[in-house]
């Protein structure tokens, strides 16, 4: 079927043989590659097992965050989107706002702590889902 597929592709006076086994080969090894990524799992073991984090939780976050970020003030919420989202270098960030490198530092320092204060993160531990939705997803009920 690929090489009536891809019959006008060969070129006549050529060896047909060769052609073909050539579509046979790249067929054989592109199966081959398949089979490395897939995984067997006729009784649904391993499916059992797969699971994923609700995406509401993300959607809630980021509009905690917008709120958050509305609540600062405008130079803050300025320099942090300079050089938190938008990748600029404190230094490019400086001449945009047309201020000294170190205010630039300062704004974002201070952007930074105010909006863990205002979405009351402590630490790294609440990044992610929560130890609840963990429990569900990972099939571990204490």
């Amino acid at each position: 079927m690929k090489a009536w597929a891809k019959q006008d592709s060969f070129e006549l006076g050529t060896n047909i043989k060769a052609w073909l086994f050539t579509i046979l080969r790249n067929e054989f090894y592109s199966q081959m590659r398949k089979r490395g990524r897939e995984v067997q799992d006729s009784d649904g073991i391993f499916t059992e097992q797969l699971s994923v984090h609700p995406a509401q939780y993300g959607s809630l976050d980021l509009q905690d965050f917008r709120k958050a970020l509305e609540k600062l003030p405008d130079d803050q919420r300025e320099a942090i989107i300079l050089v938190g989202a938008s990748g600029f270098s404190y230094e490019e960030a400086a001449e945009i706002c047309g201020c000294a490198v170190g205010t630039i530092k300062s704004r974002v320092s201070r952007a930074r702590t105010r909006l863990q204060e205002l979405l009351e993160i402590e630490g790294e531990v609440d990044y992610g889902p929560d130890a609840i939705a963990t429990q569900v997803t990972s099939n571990k009920f204490a």
